[in-house]
């Protein structure tokens, strides 16, 4: 199984996600929402990371795998914060669309701090999505 494979299984759950999320979130603070959440992936992830590696490992980390984790972490927070709240406050069918604006973030960002290239293929296709969100959520 290659990456294509577990990116649409990521696309697929993160569907979910955002429909599972409204559901939830009725009639209760989005911030508490989303802790509990958090709490259920914290949980998750332990488990299936302490399933399939030891957690030794950790040792091997250097300090900027630490630091940057660390921000990589922080900003899922504030991702997941910022799309219940989104969540809470709008449509599903409208807020998911603009949440995958990220697609044209990433795109730039990686040209900016990984030496990534955006070819005309990339430009063209990242140009799609972020129209198509836009279409989506304007609707």
């Amino acid at each position: 199984m290659n990456w294509l494979f577990w990116a649409l299984l990521s696309a697929l759950f993160a569907g979910l996600t955002a429909i599972l999320a409204k559901i939830g979130i009725a009639g209760v603070d989005s911030n508490l929402a989303t802790a509990v959440r958090t709490s259920v992936v914290l949980v998750f992830a332990w488990g299936v990371a302490l399933a399939t590696s030891p957690v030794n490992a950790m040792e091997s980390f250097s300090r900027r795998t630490w630091l940057f984790l660390v921000l990589s972490g922080l900003a899922t927070g504030l991702s997941w914060l910022c799309y219940f709240r989104a969540l809470k406050l709008g449509e599903a069918s409208k807020v998911a669309p603009i949440d995958k604006l990220s697609v044209g973030f990433v795109l730039i960002f990686a040209a900016m701090f990984l030496g990534e290239q955006i070819t005309w293929r990339t430009g063209l296709g990242g140009g799609l999505i972020v129209a198509g969100a836009v279409v989506l959520a304007l609707k």
